[in-house]
């Protein structure tokens, strides 16, 4: 009897994990066959998911302190306290985070080897904060949060991270050469363009005006189109470091 009460709540909550878990994954493996020369172990790729899956944790401690500390100093109806939010909070924090946990798993690793690894790295760990992400949400919310999510949320991240992976694969190619001054810059890159598309993303996702829907989709549309183009591109020209 027991069996028959609990049997359909864990079919329902497999098919909702299911529908979190699957876009990632495809799309973690679309980037991982587009590295051509020489393609991480599991055991890294693995180690840079839980890095995501930490790293979203961690961004998630992060926004709860901070936004308590914005609504403290900025009145939530101003303009100011939307900008700062998704721009300066949730953005940054997030982005600092999969940044900070995939230097720690792979800047020194002897796999790091190759300037589109840093593509592969940091779409991982995207994915990986995402897939966590996108558990928490579905659970919450439901099987039409995850459709939503899947063309989205989902893929938004994993446009993060290609910027962010194009960057740091370049500062790795600098630091090999000894050029400190450009490895740097380039690692800030890798934090502050995802951070300004991250923002971006979510500040005309949530315009509560007439065109808000349109403007959206048009931004999605154009930043999937330019990341599909630059992993393409990067793919073609990866090269030993």
């Amino acid at each position: 009897m027991f069996y028959f009460l609990v049997a359909p709540y864990l079919v329902y909550n497999g098919i909702l994990i299911a529908a979190a878990v699957i876009p990632a994954i495809f799309l973690m493996i679309k980037v991982y066959r587009s590295d051509k020369l020489e393609r991480e172990s599991p055991y890294m790729l693995w180690n840079l998911v839980k890095a995501g899956i930490f790293s979203s944790l961690l961004a998630l401690l992060e926004e709860r302190i901070l936004s308590v500390i914005l609504g403290y100093t900025v009145p939530q109806q101003s303009p100011l306290y939307n900008i700062i939010l998704y721009f300066g909070i949730v953005a940054f924090a997030e982005e600092s985070s999969k940044y900070l946990l995939m230097k720690r798993t792979t800047w020194k690793s002897w796999e790091f080897n190759c300037q589109f690894d840093g593509v592969v790295y940091a779409v991982f760990v995207s994915l990986g904060f995402a897939l966590w992400e996108n558990i928490s949400y579905v659970m919450m919310y439901g099987f039409g949060t995850a459709i939503v999510r899947a063309v989205t949320a989902i893929p938004g991240h994993a446009c993060f991270g290609v910027f962010m992976g194009i960057f740091y694969g370049i500062a790795k190619r600098y630091d090999y050469r000894r050029n400190e001054a450009m490895s740097r810059i380039m690692r800030m890159l890798a934090v502050v363009i995802p951070a300004l598309l991250h923002g971006a993303y979510d500040y005309i996702a949530t315009m509560e005006s007439q065109n808000g829907n349109g403007y959206f989709i048009v931004f999605v549309a154009i930043m999937f189109i330019i990341s599909y183009i630059m992993v393409g591109k990067a793919s073609k020209a990866d090269r030993p470091i």
